[in-house]
């Protein structure tokens, strides 16, 4: 199974993709390892990001998405622009969407020694988190 784990941030969909196969989990080292809105107020923008979203979908055989909650109110809440961006993913057709919080992240990174691939960027460990905390719960 073919796992994609994504964290939103401003206007960035950044992306970690793990293959799950015979109880290994193996990380795919896929391009683009982000996607940025450039525009959300524009409906070109917004449809070329929708596209984008699903090609990647379709490009690298994501059978199930896991995306990082992010908080609705208070100081750490998300910005517009990241709910925006994660109803767009929802509304693919490819594959499922699930979410996972924050918590049961620090959670599973507390009770588990990390090995972060050699090839994964700094900015794509909190997707790369949700991604294998979902597949270990």
């Amino acid at each position: 199974m073919i796992i994609c784990g994504v964290e939103l941030k401003a206007n960035n969909a950044i992306f970690s993709v793990i293959n799950i196969a015979n109880d290994k989990i193996d990380y795919m080292n896929v391009k683009p390892a982000k996607i940025i809105l450039d525009n959300n107020e524009n409906k070109q923008s917004i449809i070329a990001f929708q596209n984008n979203i699903n090609n990647f979908i379709k490009d690298n055989n994501i059978e199930k998405i896991v995306i990082k909650k992010r908080a609705t109110k208070g100081t750490f809440a998300g910005g517009a622009v990241t709910f925006k961006m994660e109803a767009i993913i929802q509304l693919n057709i490819n594959c499922e969407v699930l979410f996972i919080s924050s918590a049961t992240i620090s959670k599973f990174t507390k009770k588990n020694t990390i090995p972060f691939p050699h090839n994964l960027l700094k900015y794509q460990e909190q997707s790369y988190l949700a991604a294998l905390s979902y597949v270990k719960l």
